[in-house]
């Protein structure tokens, strides 16, 4: 229930009518409900019941013409018809407290007035508060007060642009500083009267605390060197009446009255010391309460980085260790004082143990100079994480920590330098699916599928024939639709270059791979170089379309990288479900490929074997030249 509204005819300050004895009177009352058809009516005079009778009619308007509509027809007014009439609305559920309007006839009408008490404007209130902003309303009848923002068009508190208040009282609850501003409190246009709508105004003022930066800041140093703190104001009401203090863990240390002239206190430290180091708090206060600027003053050191594009990580591979050579860099080195060592922590993946020892450090590290550190006998094919902590006089810095994780080494130095890849582990060799393809390639072993489902497609064991094997696959069967795509990434290899200013004759590898393209629906297999900091080619290294019988049939190409690379090797689905393509047994092999591919299709000729002779021939034409 709400939106009372009441008027009475005749209007007695429109064309001289007045409420006159022996007239007839009509009082209508407007009440909003939900539901509207559950809603009732009474009258009250002076408190007591009223019925309907010859002279007091009482009457609904139909809710379909005009909803929540009551009328008292007062017939041949008489004297002792003046006094208080109350329209009182209910529900007829109940459980909803009644809505009640008075309305006074007597032969004496006053029309409203509008005062704000003194002390009531401006107000003043802090963030947080309850405030009222109060209006006095007079007249006959007392007329309904609408408030509203008069100083810019932005809703009242529960969001509507007007709020109504029978008592001429607008409360609101946990003022915010954005509600500072004037107020606008005016008589409602069914007060009764045909009169123009009488206003006040009422200033409300909102004081906080400054709004200060920064909030919190870390600041790392060395011993003996200069610390300069600055607290700044951003906004705060009052703004005149500032003071602030500085603490070292509540202990002050500097107050005063902020400078009318600046927005900013500043706190030196002139030469840190080991007492120096903690937390300070700068407090700036109004009368609205405090804004807190925290530094927290230490001398720990940044964290090292670890560096990833170590060239053969994997500088120890005996038959059940192996060993890994660590790389990193000192994060601002210079910042704070001098790394004495390094509190190494490594662990084997799933235990729970960590293993420590310290790597001293003889000399100040450079920014950017890459330092190393040689990992021994970790157990084939664990995977560890290793923590790094630099170490300074003022304790334990940041750490860094990463993941070790075996691959079969690889590198153009090594003699012969090989990668093989049957995807037996459950980290497939560290190969990656693309996150920008249509689906994933997928481990498996045994059949593909059910042959109840997709019969006459995928291999039925893996390249060697073992039904425990594993190998890649992917799967056609649906959602999957014509010509989606699925990727699979190798790691990055590592060209190393015997020229320390660059790779002028780019050594050539062979990568190779078994595949698997059985069924009336296969699609193609595509095989891409990417190298480090190039886009891949568009055009595949190797490339093979449509069915290939129910065998497994091995790909080489020769591929000249000039930097870091990857291989990429790309599905693409056919026309239906019968169309699974498999790939095993993937090498890289230092040098270029010297047989050709073997069991090639007649059907679809790949590229590989252009690519092997084109090699060839370069090899050949470059033997006078070395001679």
């Amino acid at each position: 229930l709400n939106r009372g509204r009441f008027w009475i005819t005749p209007d007695p300050y429109h064309n001289d009518d007045n409420i006159q004895i022996g007239r007839e009177v009509k009082i209508s009352c407007q009440v909003e409900a939900t539901p509207p058809e559950e809603l009732t009516f009474s009258w009250l005079k002076n408190g007591r019941a009223l019925r309907s009778s010859e002279r007091m009619v009482i009457t609904q308007t139909d809710p379909d013409i005009s909803p929540g509509t009551t009328n008292l027809d007062i017939i041949d007014l008489k004297f002792t018809d003046f006094g208080t009439y109350t329209c009182v609305a209910a529900l007829k559920g109940g459980g909803i407290p009644d809505f009640s309007i008075d309305v006074n006839i007597s032969s004496t009408t006053v029309p409203p007035n509008l005062t704000v008490p003194r002390g009531k404007s401006p107000l003043v209130a802090r963030e947080g508060d309850t405030v009222e902003l109060e209006c006095l309303v007079s007249g006959k009848p007392k007329p309904i007060i609408l408030w509203s923002r008069a100083d810019k068009e932005a809703p009242m508190p529960d969001g509507s642009m007007q709020m109504e208040s029978l008592d001429g009282v607008l409360r609101i609850v946990n003022v915010s500083r954005d509600m500072t501003g004037s107020y606008r409190c005016q008589t409602s246009q069914y007060n009764g009267f045909n009169v123009k709508p009488r206003e006040a105004m009422v200033e409300l003022i909102v004081q906080y605390p400054p709004t200060v930066e920064p909030v919190f800041m870390e600041m790392r140093q060395g011993l003996g060197r200069p610390v300069v703190m600055t607290c700044r104001v951003l906004r705060a009401h009052p703004s005149r009446v500032l003071r602030f203090e500085w603490l070292l863990s509540n202990r002050l240390l500097h107050a005063g009255a902020f400078d009318a002239q600046k927005d900013e206190t500043e706190y030196t430290i002139r030469s840190l010391n080991k007492e120096g180091w903690g937390e300070y708090t700068c407090n700036i206060i109004n009368e609205a309460g405090a804004g807190k600027c925290t530094f927290q003053v230490t001398g720990k050191a940044y964290p090292p980085e670890f560096y990833y594009d170590t060239y053969s990580p994997l500088w120890q591979n005996r038959p059940r260790v192996y060993g890994f050579k660590l790389q990193w860099t000192q994060m601002n080195p210079s910042a704070v004082d001098r790394i004495i060592a390094y509190r190494l922590g490594i662990r084997q993946m799933g235990q729970q143990r960590w293993w420590e020892t310290e790597i001293p450090v003889n000399a100040t590290p450079n920014k950017g100079e890459l330092m190393t550190h040689n990992l021994t006998e970790l157990i084939k094919p664990e995977s560890y994480e290793v923590r790094l902590t630099p170490i300074t006089r003022f304790g334990e810095g940041d750490s860094a920590i990463r993941i070790i994780t075996y691959s079969r080494k690889f590198s153009s130095c090594s003699s012969p330098g090989e990668f093989h890849c049957s995807f037996e582990e459950e980290a497939i060799c560290m190969f990656t699916q693309d996150k920008n393809d249509d689906f994933d390639w997928t481990q498996h072993s045994a059949a593909t599928r059910d042959t109840k489902y997709t019969p006459n497609t995928g291999p039925s064991a893996d390249r060697t024939g073992s039904k425990q094997g594993f190998y890649m696959y992917i799967e056609t069967s649906r959602p999957r639709k014509e010509g989606d795509q699925a990727r699979l990434i190798s790691p990055f290899f590592n060209v190393a270059p015997k020229n320390p200013y660059g790779i002028t004759n780019p050594p050539a590898y062979c990568f190779s791979f078994f595949y698997h393209m059985y069924g009336k629906h296969i699609g193609t297999l595509n095989a891409f170089l990417k190298q480090k900091g190039l886009t891949a080619s568009e055009a595949p290294v190797w490339s093979l379309s449509g069915n290939q019988g129910d065998r497994w049939r091995q790909a080489k190409v020769s591929i000249h990288p000039t930097s870091s690379f990857q291989v990429i090797l790309e599905g693409i689905r056919g026309p239906g479900i019968e169309g699974d393509i498999a790939i095993d047994d993937v090498t890289l092999e230092e040098g270029g490929c010297r047989d050709p591919p073997p069991n090639i299709s007649a059907k679809a000729p790949s590229l590989s074997a252009h690519i092997w002779l084109l090699c060839v021939a370069l090899a050949l034409s470059l033997l006078p030249a070395q001679r």
